[in-house]
């Protein structure tokens, strides 16, 4: 019941002839030095086999523009379709791994799996993210800034798709001080 998620698009392979994309929601962040984050999907998944494998995959972050391939990409089965064909996605040579990115996601997570615990229906995949890969258009040089908040990314709720909503505050506001008017 932890909601809303991250609706991600995992890409995976070693070589054109397996490269697959596999939607995932039960994804996140579990460290922050070393970077590491996580996947976990069903074993019976076609993905499944080739992450164990090979030991790399990518988080294409998904936007508004991608719903209609993200939610293609969780229904259909790579074992039936070549998913980058059938929804126009152009798999890209990763800079680390040997998984592709999906050029047409504004941020990609080249991530190595360090360990697979089998927790019931779900095995996790715990990686270190060895790169993050961002559209130029995100970067505010001036300023040094990520304006990640600027790609419409998508997350989803009980079976929903959602744009990322509204600013509200950023972290620390609720203890800054206050200016008197």
């Amino acid at each position: 019941m932890i909601y809303p998620l991250p609706a991600v698009m995992v890409s995976c392979g070693a070589s054109e002839e397996e490269f697959n994309i596999i939607t995932v929601s039960w994804t996140g962040t579990i460290c922050t030095n070393p970077p590491m984050c996580y996947i976990s999907l069903r074993p019976e998944r076609h993905s499944y086999g080739i992450i164990k494998k090979n030991g790399e995959y990518v988080i294409n972050l998904t936007t508004r523009i991608l719903a209609y391939a993200a939610d293609w990409c969780g229904i259909k089965s790579g074992r039936d379709y070549n998913k980058f064909t059938e929804m126009g996605l152009t798999p890209v040579m990763a800079s680390l791994v040997r998984a592709p990115l999906i050029n047409e996601s504004p941020v990609n997570i080249e991530c190595r799996v360090k360990e697979i615990k089998e927790l019931g229906s779900h095995h996790m995949f715990i990686s270190e993210v060895v790169t993050v890969d961002a559209e130029k258009s995100l970067f505010d040089e001036k300023s040094g800034v990520f304006r990640l908040n600027e790609a419409n990314l998508l997350c989803y709720s009980h079976g929903k798709y959602f744009e990322t909503g509204k600013f509200i505050g950023k972290f620390g506001f609720s203890v800054e001080k206050r200016r008197l008017k």
